[in-house]
């Protein structure tokens, strides 16, 4: 759930709210209610077929509209974006499968903000070696990938859909900026399934636009192919209720054998990429499996009827149709083909499963038991949009091939789609409409309900969060089903080249799939909510708006953890790392961009009147005193979390300053974890021999104020002093108090000012773009100085994965051999186990008695000083 380049900065502040007049928020649901579908869209005499000029265009080879384009942004840089007006078609928005039951759609979406390419920036990336790099490379740079489903016989919803998001003409966002942009009556869709043939004239009465028709089995495979290649825990199996995400080694993903259950079924043995061959299939599956549904109950939907399949007795009257698709006769068939290739790995997907925990676990059954234990079923997260997504990657420069696992983050806005859920179909307006459906919720004990609230005039309908009821012991059908989130394509995303072994690199410490483990950190965020939502309000003014706009991010943060305490892995494999950046994504969604601005302004504001005298007290001691007084200074400091209920309720008893000094003077060694001496040893050796000082160092800051003012920057300034560059890792977006890497050039040239190795490094490291008006000494600076540099961490929560980091951090790790990570989320709560391929430090104090106990047998404010030197 993390990652974010510095051009998504900007990016998100104008989807989060921003601009309030373009409306770029958008939800991915609509609660399907007995009384039908909330918020229909606009009647059918609104859809008449796009007219206006046109220029012609291949239906399979999109060409480029010229007309009025012009360069956006600096006429030097090597390769400018060129803006296309009047061009809709250059990449595509949309693909669809149409089966016989279903109606499957993967649309993308392009929100790209400006890149800030300030002074600082410049020389920042001229001092790493970072290029530019060609928008071509990746033209879904900074787009979205979304996931819809509808029933076929309601196609008209679907077009709807269509419709009021523009997709047929390039998406909202291209109207939106262009609204006078020249319609185009050759638009292609690319589609597959038999309704691309069926409903062909449909779509170009309806919207104007042909169906471009691609092979079905090639977009299953190719869409099987995409999703376990770059979804990190695509895959799972189920066996009596329990899911358990499966990490795929891309070196042994091949062969395997994929078996769709859609309206029928197919058995086809995958390759490789393009290489496949349908060994097996029958026509008869869900397509027959709902109309024998419909003929014998009075079930009006396909999910109503899995839930029926429950609570029917299959060996009576067999509900769940086993001798079709997955009892003891067709799993049979399936493993057939499996032994007769020789392959270990079956995946199941289609929509046909839907989620649905029984279908699953009788699946999973009927393969064990008939490989004996040495075949095993797996499910697909996206199990019903294959044949979608591999139509959409059908189109020629779709760019979807040259991304990799770290390239994708999924995030789950408020509304976002189950699979197996009655939720599908239109956004929300804006961010109002979201609100207003947030107000809806009611709570009753454990259940949370959501009344159906009538929809605006002028919108496709309210969208909203629907968590499954659950009453006593009775488990729906659909509350072990599995969210869709929304795919982010983040191409500058890295894996952090001096992790030691990426493939069983796990960031996360807590195991959240013990249960005591996950309701206690729930609980933990639950308690937390209220003071954080207080933050959040005092940071907009308090005004009546933000009062609103908070109440309804504590229901819907409320809403995630109801949802993930029904089911854990309904958002996928589930950390506490993903958990936190959860939190501040949902801040962020109800425009609280920054929660806690107020207080790190005070809480820098405080540190900086006492950092010249904690810099003077520092300079008068010995090399080994100071060592020692920085280490304990960069742990003492790091109390400052308001994160930490223990250290909420510290802040009510004096002011930072007092704080900070009562915390270094209570530092006693030996610490819980003290690898102090070893680590002294490396920085000043031993004896007359000195050692070789540090290349460059990475330090990974954590909080605002004390922590990085009092702490690191002064660990940095001994570290510049010996002669070793120095490179602060920040966030790259606000989360609790965390300092971001925006920031903190203003907090270096501020404590430049009372340090002239501080000064004379940030000069050099390209900080101090404007020289100061005054200096310490009067000089212009030392251009032989090693740098003191800022990059951001490319993360957006209190925690970092370092699968996925920003390009610039990637960039500066080549060269370090000293890796700093401090405070509890980047040390303790995530990379505590994290192995390296240089010298690593992990510095904080623990602020909570439960991790203390199971990371280090401690207690609350114990210390850890834990120094990991390369063998």
């Amino acid at each position: 759930m993390a990652g974010f380049g510095t051009s998504d900065i900007k990016e998100r502040e104008k989807e989060e709210g921003g601009d309030k007049n373009i409306n770029t928020l958008e939800s991915h649901a609509v609660i399907r209610t007995e009384g039908g579908e909330v918020g229909q869209s606009s009647s059918e005499r609104d859809m008449a077929p796009a007219t206006g000029n046109s220029i012609h265009r291949s239906g399979s080879r999109p060409q480029l509209d010229l007309s009025k384009a012009a360069i956006q942004g600096n006429f030097e840089e090597r390769d400018p974006t060129i803006l296309l007006p009047n061009q809709s078609d250059d990449l595509s928005h949309l693909a669809l499968d149409i089966g016989g039951s279903l109606i499957k759609l993967v649309y993308f979406s392009r929100h790209e903000g400006q890149s800030i390419d300030d002074k600082r920036k410049k020389t920042l990336k001229e001092r790493l070696g970072i290029s530019k790099g060609s928008r071509r490379s990746y033209p879904v740079l900074g787009g979205r990938l979304h996931f819809v489903k509808f029933e076929t016989n309601k196609i008209n919803e679907c077009l709807d859909f269509i419709y009021s998001k523009q997709l047929h003409r390039g998406g909202m966002d291209a109207r939106i900026w262009n609204p006078d942009a020249p319609t185009n009556e050759s638009s292609v869709i690319k589609a597959t399934g038999g309704g691309a043939y069926k409903f062909a004239d449909l779509f170009k009465e309806r919207l104007g636009v042909s169906l471009d028709k691609e092979d079905e089995m090639n977009c299953l495979v190719s869409g099987a192919n995409f999703l376990l290649k770059a979804i990190r825990h695509e895959a799972f199996t189920h066996m009596e209720g329990q899911k358990e995400f499966v990490q795929i080694d891309q070196n042994e993903l091949f062969p395997y054998l994929l078996v769709n259950i859609g309206s029928g079924v197919s058995i086809i043995k995958v390759d490789g990429d393009g290489k496949f061959q349908r060994v097996s299939g029958t026509n008869v599956g869900g397509g027959t499996y709902w109309g024998l549904g419909k003929l014998l109950t009075k079930c009006k939907s396909f999910d109503e009827l899995l839930e029926l399949s429950q609570r029917g007795d299959n060996g009576a009257i067999d509900m769940l149709v086993g001798d079709i698709y997955g009892g003891m006769d067709y799993s049979k068939i399936a493993y057939l083909n499996a032994l007769r290739f020789g392959l270990k790995r079956i995946y199941f997907g289609g929509f046909f499963i839907r989620g649905h925990a029984y279908t699953m676990d009788t699946i999973s059954f009927a393969v064990q038991f008939w490989s004996n234990g040495d075949a095993q079923a797996m499910f697909l997260r996206h199990e019903g949009f294959l044949g979608a997504l591999g139509a959409f990657m059908s189109y020629e420069k779709h760019g979807l091939d040259d991304l990799m696992v770290h390239h994708l983050v999924e995030r789950f806005p408020v509304g976002g789609a189950y699979t197996g859920g009655k939720i599908h179909g239109p956004p929300l307006g804006d961010l109002n409409e979201k609100i207003s459906w947030m107000e809806k919720f009611v709570q009753k004990g454990t259940e949370i309900t959501a009344p159906a609230p009538m929809a605006p005039p002028g919108t496709t309908g309210l969208g909203g969060f629907e968590v499954p009821s659950s009453k006593g012991g009775t488990l729906r059908s659909d509350a072990s089903a599995l969210n869709i989130g929304v795919l982010h394509l983040v191409p500058t995303l890295e894996v952090f080249p001096l992790l030691a072994d990426p493939k069983t690199y796990e960031p996360n410490t807590i195991d959240l799939s013990d249960h005591g483990e996950l309701e206690y950190w729930f609980t933990v965020l639950s308690e937390h909510l209220p003071d954080l939502v207080d933050k959040a309000v005092a940071s907009e003014g308090g005004t009546d708006d933000a009062k609103r706009r908070g109440d309804a991010f504590a229901r819907a943060f409320s809403a995630h953890l109801a949802r993930l305490m029904e089911e854990p892995a309904a958002y996928g494999k589930l950390g506490l790392a993903n958990l936190l950046e959860l939190r501040e994504e949902c801040l962020r969604e109800f425009q609280f961009v920054d929660a806690y601005r107020s207080i790190k302004q005070r809480e820098n504001e405080a540190s900086l009147a006492v950092l010249a005298d904690l810099l003077m007290e520092l300079d008068s001691m010995s090399e080994e005193a100071r060592l020692l007084t920085l280490i304990e200074g960069v742990l003492a400091a790091n109390i400052f979390d308001w994160g930490s209920r223990a250290c909420v309720d510290l802040y009510h008893k004096g002011t930072i300053i007092e704080i900070y000094r009562m915390s270094r003077n209570k530092m006693q060694r030996p610490w819980r974890v003290d690898d102090f001496d070893v680590f002294k040893e490396r920085m000043l050796g031993s004896g007359d021999k000195k050692p070789r000082p540090h290349k460059r160092a990475l330090l990974f800051v954590d909080n605002a104020g004390a922590d990085v003012i009092l702490g690191m920057l002064p660990l940095a300034r001994e570290l510049l002093r010996h002669g070793t560059e120095v490179v602060l890792v920040a966030n790259s977006l606000p989360a609790l108090n965390d300092v971001t890497a925006m920031e903190l050039p203003e907090i270096v040239a501020e404590s430049a000012k009372h340090c002239d190795i501080l000064r004379r490094a940030a000069e050099a490291g390209g900080l101090l773009v404007d020289a100061m008006v005054s200096t310490l000494d009067g000089s212009k600076g030392n251009s032989s100085s090693v740098p003191l540099m800022v990059v951001e961490n490319g993360c957006g929560g209190p925690c970092i994965d370092l699968r996925q980091v920003s390009s610039e951090l990637a960039a500066a790790a080549k060269e370090a051999d000293l890796v700093i990570l401090e405070g509890m989320g980047r040390s303790l709560h995530t990379n505590f186990n994290a192995k390296f391929k240089c010298d690593a430090l992990k510095l904080a104090m623990v602020k909570n008695r439960r991790l203390a106990q199971k990371l280090i047998q401690g207690n609350i404010y114990d210390c850890v000083c834990r120094y990991e030197p390369v063998s």
